[in-house]
């Protein structure tokens, strides 16, 4: 059957359902699956709807004595088709309430594909979101590491034969004062509006900081570099010391009990080291101790009265702060030493140490930014993690550019202690996944 005749069946079956008297009503859910082909509910003819309708049949009532009429009584007339019930999709069609039905379902199918589509589409843009986000933060791990050889070299090149180790530090911190200020006046970045609340929250977190790149220093100045980084690989003992007191984290037996080839591998290190002196060893450990509260601090508060400061920002005034406590310290202890006719006086190249001295202080002042920028991202635990990762950059680096002589068991003690933060990390690792799932 063409659409033609499909036409011409809905108005015949309307012109036999509108002539007196009525023609029997279809029962409910009886519906005609096909008006493709003839099926065996089909009317055979228009004119066997027309002659019930004229007999007056009603549905329910029969004639036994015309056997013929009582058969074709029994054929219920079809269901009133609709323009609308002629909609289909693949060239079939269907009428009743099975096509609505049909309908209903299909209609809840699109709903369902387009909710799928629209999920499938936001995860997608978040993974897309987690993988930029992954690239930024191992870009800034990598820079973090880079800055760090050139500052611990230079350093070290500076502090060997211009013992002035506070005069150094202050120098940084003055550097990185005037990196902040040409962001500010450039335009490069917002200047912040600091409040004398805010100026009370971040002076602690000042003293900290200024405390623990100076121990660093004093470090540098007295042992290896290789030694002094080896020291500060206890820094995740510091960490889970000082995040259980400040944070409340509690560590797991697995974590504590990866503290202990860390701490054995430092003792050994320590005990074989040929440039070991109790100056240097105090230092490094001091400045673990502070560093760590200062990340710990800095975790805690970053999101209280100091949110509205942005982590560049923060670090600027931190920095700032620095200088200013530290100066008047440096010119105090030891007095005003940088400038070019007193460092020819001790018989050494100004160039040579002041561009040294100036490099360091811009790769100091970039570190500690990239880090703060990192922290703000990762948990202290994880900030500590990749400083570890770092001094094996930096110790590799170090042996290879000043050739320092390492023996065995220093070299087993180190080896130890690195193990140790692997393992210490890979505990953390799991335990995170454990917490996700």
């Amino acid at each position: 059957m063409n659409i033609h005749q499909l036409s011409r069946s809905v108005r015949s079956s309307r012109v036999g359902a509108s002539a007196p008297p009525a023609s029997p009503r279809p029962m409910p859910g009886h519906t005609i699956t096909s008006l493709s082909g003839r099926g065996k509910n089909q009317p055979e003819k228009n004119a066997q709807t027309k002659t019930r309708a004229n007999k007056g049949f009603v549905q329910g009532q029969g004639r036994r004595n015309n056997k013929k009429a009582g058969a074709a009584t029994n054929k219920r007339s079809p269901t009133p088709l609709t323009p609308r019930s002629l909609k289909g999709k693949n060239g079939r069609y269907t009428v009743g309430g099975e096509r609505l039905s049909l309908l209903a379902d299909d209609r809840s199918d699109k709903r369902s594909l387009r909710v799928k589509a629209a999920a499938g589409g936001a995860e997608g843009e978040k993974e897309g979101g987690g993988a930029s986000n992954t690239l930024l933060l191992g870009g800034l791990f990598g820079l973090w590491y880079v800055f760090n050889i050139f500052f611990n070299i230079y350093n070290k090149q500076v502090l060997k034969v211009f013992t002035f180790p506070v005069t150094c530090t202050a120098l940084q911190f003055v550097t990185g004062s005037l990196l902040a200020a040409t962001l500010w006046l450039t335009g490069l970045h917002k200047k912040p509006k600091v409040t004398k609340e805010q100026l009370k929250t971040i002076f602690p977190l000042a003293c900290i900081h200024t405390l623990g790149n100076l121990l660093t220093m004093v470090s540098l100045g007295k042992v290896a570099v290789s030694f002094t980084h080896t020291i500060k690989a206890m820094e995740p003992f510091f960490s889970v010391a000082l995040s259980s007191i400040f944070l409340g984290d509690t560590a797991s037996p697995l974590v504590l009990l990866s503290l202990l080839p860390i701490v054995g591998g430092v003792g050994l290190a320590s005990a074989t080291e040929a440039s070991f002196n109790w100056a240097g060893f105090g230092a490094a450990m001091g400045s673990n101790l502070t560093f760590q509260s200062r990340n710990v601090l800095s975790k805690k508060f970053m999101g209280g009265g100091l949110a509205s400061l942005d982590n560049i920002n923060l670090f600027s005034v931190i920095t700032i702060m620095s200088a200013v406590i530290l100066t008047p310290f440096a010119l105090a202890i030891e007095g005003f030493n940088f400038y070019p006719a007193k460092i020819a006086a001790m018989g050494l190249d100004p160039g040579f140490i002041m561009s040294r001295a100036l490099f360091a202080g811009i790769c100091f002042h970039s570190y500690q930014q990239v880090s703060f920028m990192i922290l703000q991202r990762v948990s202290p635990v994880t900030h500590s993690i990749g400083n570890c990762v770092k001094r094996v950059v930096v110790i590799c680096s170090s042996v290879v550019f000043f050739q320092t002589p390492v023996s065995l068991l220093n070299g087993i003690g180190t080896a130890l202690a690195l193990g140790g933060v692997f393992m210490y990390s890979q505990v953390k690792r799991l335990q995170g996944k454990k917490k996700e799932a």
